[in-house]
């Protein structure tokens, strides 16, 4: 059986493009046992060499869920080795992680990446002094070359326990209260798995997750070290992990004076990124330059490239696949009964979804490349003085920004958060942004009722969401979640040009999850929809779907939904299975209206008008997420007071936000 190891690095270090390079299409994504947490796993090229994709994370500690997952892992599941991402490009902050590796006693091998950056700002770093000083292999590469990165798998079956001289950048009463715990803990060394003085470090630094597993073993120790920390803290007058960051960094200062050397300081002048973001974090400019660039990739996606590919797509479900499944049903003789299940059901609800995966996956190209240039971690700074101004964390941003591709994830990444008054906050607040899931229902409408600006009109869907994120999160900040937001600390990258790789295989992610939903939630509720809508309460076939049981179901809640402007059954009938699945909504109305994607269009702009087809699109971004998501919510609120709060607070907002725009319309038009 091959070796296991762990990736883990800074965020921005270059680490995702690493692992896409290390493991190619032979990754697989999974959950974190016990948590929410996306788990990335994948095997190196032409090896049995498993590779594990820990979250990006600044240090080895469990002030986050992200922390706790790489410590958990690390020192439960003891991977065979370490592979530790570093940026050239910010050498001591990242080598911070590298030196907590280290301490653990766990064989680490470094991969010195983005050199080429340093290299382009007239900097060198003497990877073989950094490698003699920590005594590991260090692996430089960069995006002009990974050749070194082919060989990684001979690196790594050499791997073994560096001998570097770990403590020694600590003072003498650190070292000296170290050496007292460990020989505490020795006591019950039989039943620890981890170096006991590592062990003796956590304790100090007071790791939760640490003290909390050492207390059922040895409270003793815990006592102690509690004793040994309040007197070094008295000493010093300073909080002891203060003082052991503080120590390792003036370590790690040392060793970039040692290894880092300008070539010529004459040349070393602004960068290329700093003259970019005199103009793109510009205090007044950077909103309006983020909205134009946002604009300009809606009207691509939708109106420009995104409009050709849905009327191939229609001429593909609609002219080819349907026509060909209906010669072949009628080859066969399957009765009337089958053919209608498999075109107007199955075909007409699935395929009804399908015709979008190409623009969704144009929006996701565009998203990719944003975020791989460096340019969304733009955003979240330059969001967060908004945010700061209203009240709400700065960290917020991040949980949302991710929330723009799927709420889920985005609720997930939430759990960065350590401050619990942000987290519950966010949460809630994260729906309000618009999901890729969302997009079918906007091309549709904004294609039926606004054709010469559908991309605006979409655009200004999503920036109704932000607004009323901002506005729920003054609300909800004073009357429900007081507290003082926390600071919002973010490390910018530098621009790059995006990898194509690392985009192309963003973009087939985002196309593989949309179409396994359509080949399983979709399809069933397709099937179901057809069923419901096909027969009445006795199972008897009814001629026209408005007497079938769904419609009664829809009648009986459609007067809710009267004065949004959308009170017919169908649409509050797409409303409620949207909540399996948003997409569901596309194929809820496709199948009881009994038409393909492209006759839809007609059947809709016969029931709706501009205004409440706006009015029913608000409704579908602001009210409760799908299912997927409210689970994910309950399991990060842990109440499902607290989601119930949150469910209600969402569609009670759509539902106010979605009146106004309605009855208001109505008045000025």
């Amino acid at each position: 059986m091959g070796k296991t190891y762990a990736l883990t690095g800074n965020p921005n270090s270059g680490k995702t493009t690493i692992f896409n390079e290390l493991t190619g299409a032979t990754q697989y994504v999974g959950n974190w046992s016990g948590v929410t947490v996306e788990k990335k796993e994948g095997t190196i090229k032409n090896s049995d060499i498993q590779v594990v994709d820990l979250p990006g994370i600044y240090s080895m500690s469990s002030n986050s869920l992200d922390e706790v997952i790489a410590l958990n892992y690390i020192t439960k599941d003891k991977p065979d080795g370490i592979i530790n991402v570093v940026s050239a490009s910010n050498l001591q902050r990242n080598l911070y992680l590298t030196l907590q590796l280290l301490e653990m006693k766990v064989p680490v091998t470094l991969i010195l990446n983005m050199m080429d950056e340093v290299k382009r700002r007239k900097i060198n770093i003497d990877h073989l002094k950094l490698a003699q000083i920590l005594s590991l292999r260090i692996i430089p590469t960069g995006a002009d070359d990974r050749k070194e990165l082919k060989n990684i798998k001979d690196t790594l079956t050499l791997d073994e326990v560096s001998n570097f001289n770990r403590f020694s950048y600590f003072s003498e009463d650190v070292q000296k209260a170290i050496n007292e715990l460990a020989q505490k803990l020795r006591e019950t060394e039989h039943r620890l798995e981890n170096d006991i003085h590592w062990l003796a470090l956590k304790i100090l630094e007071h790791d939760r997750e640490i003290i909390e597993r050492i207390k059922i073993i040895n409270l003793g120790a815990v006592e102690l070290g509690y004793k040994l920390r309040d007197e070094i803290q008295k000493q010093t007058k300073m909080e002891l992990p203060e003082i052991l960051a503080k120590q390792r960094y003036d370590y790690l200062r040392e060793i970039s004076e040692q290894v880092i050397e300008d070539l010529d300081k004459s040349l070393v002048t602004e960068t290329v990124t700093d003259k970019i973001d005199k103009v793109l974090t510009h205090r007044i400019l950077a909103i309006p330059l983020f909205l134009t660039i946002m604009l300009m990739v809606y009207y691509v996606t939708i109106t420009g490239l995104g409009d050709k590919t849905i009327a191939f797509m229609e001429w593909l479900v609609g002219d080819v696949i349907t026509k060909t499944v209906i010669a072949g049903l009628n080859t066969v003789g399957a009765s009337e009964m089958v053919v209608s299940l498999v075109v107007d059901g199955i075909i007409g609800g699935v395929g009804a979804v399908v015709v979008f995966v190409p623009q969704i996956m144009i929006l996701f190209f565009f998203i990719a490349i944003l975020e791989d240039s460096g340019y969304m971690a733009r955003i979240a700074f330059v969001m967060d003085k908004i945010f700061k101004k209203f009240g709400l964390s700065g960290k917020s941003v991040i949980p949302m920004l991710v929330g723009s591709g799927c709420s889920v994830p985005g609720i997930m990444a939430t759990r960065t958060l350590e401050n619990e008054r942000d987290r519950k906050l966010t949460i809630i607040l994260t729906p309000f942004i618009s999901c890729g899931a969302k997009l079918p229902v906007y091309l549709l409408f904004a294609a039926a009722f606004f054709p010469s600006n559908s991309h605006i009109i979409v655009f200004s869907l999503y920036l109704l969401g932000i607004l009323v994120a901002i506005l729920s999160g003054v609300i909800l900040s004073k009357l429900r979640y007081r507290g003082e937001d926390s600071d919002f600390i973010l490390e910018l990258p530098p621009y790059r040009i995006p990898r194509l790789k690392n985009v192309a295989i963003r973009m087939w992610d985002k196309a593989k999850d949309f179409l396994s939903k359509a080949g399983t939630v979709i399809f069933a509720a397709s099937v179901i929809l057809w069923f419901a809508q096909s027969f009445d309460f006795s199972f008897s076939r009814v001629v026209e779907p408005s007497d079938s049981m769904l419609a009664s179901f829809g009648k009986l809640i459609a007067p809710v939904f009267s004065p949004l402007g959308f009170g017919d059954w169908i649409t509050s009938v797409a409303f409620i299975t949207g909540f399996a699945a948003k997409e569901i909504v596309i194929s809820t109305l496709s199948v009881l209206h009994g038409v393909s994607e492209g006759a839809l269009v007609t059947s809709l702009q016969n029931i709706y008008s501009p205004l409440s087809a706006y009015s029913f699109m608000a409704f579908i971004l602001l009210a409760s997420p799908c299912f997927a998501a409210i689970s994910v919510m309950k399991r990060e609120l842990n109440s499902w007071r607290e989601t119930g709060f949150a469910v209600l607070y969402q569609t009670s907002v759509a539902y106010l936000i979605s009146m106004l725009i309605y009855q208001v319309g109505s008045l000025i038009i």
